[in-house]
């Protein structure tokens, strides 16, 4: 399980949200390094598909987006998954997992991208700290 998803847990834990997930068409490597040299070529060339279409969000109020940081950036299967989606009147709570950049881009990105919602409380954490997370976490929501 990924960072991401231990917060996406935690979060449906504490809140009883639902949780959907992003996945590329072609996966990411597991190695490290390979992996963001990968992301780092998907973002440049903007082209990263995803392998299913996300849900109708429009019964929803408040949506978390969760995004590991990628070059200073969100994934690029996120973008453009998130581009299709309508934001207007939601409330947009991001969380995001670096491993020595913090938010970086990505709070500039989520208000870019969800025009027409309010963009609240973002949660920051290093990757590597998500599982000792939870206390901090229940402070957070």
């Amino acid at each position: 399980m990924g960072h991401i998803e231990v917060i996406a847990e935690y979060i449906k834990e504490l809140t009883g949200a639902d949780t959907f997930k992003i996945e590329p068409k072609v996966p990411y490597s597991k190695d490290y390094n390979t992996c963001i040299e990968k992301a780092k070529e998907r973002q440049e060339n903007h082209n990263a598909p995803i392998s299913q279409e996300i849900s109708d969000f429009s019964n929803y109020e408040v949506i978390y987006i969760g995004s590991p940081v990628y070059w200073s950036d969100m994934p690029e299967e996120l973008v453009m998954a998130l581009n299709k989606v309508d934001f207007t009147g939601k409330v947009i709570i991001p969380f995001v997992t670096h491993e020595g950049s913090g938010l970086a881009n990505i709070p500039r990105q989520i208000k870019n991208i969800c025009q027409g919602g309010e963009v609240i409380d973002e949660f920051v954490i290093r990757g590597a700290f998500v599982h000792q997370t939870k206390n901090r976490g229940e402070e957070w929501l």
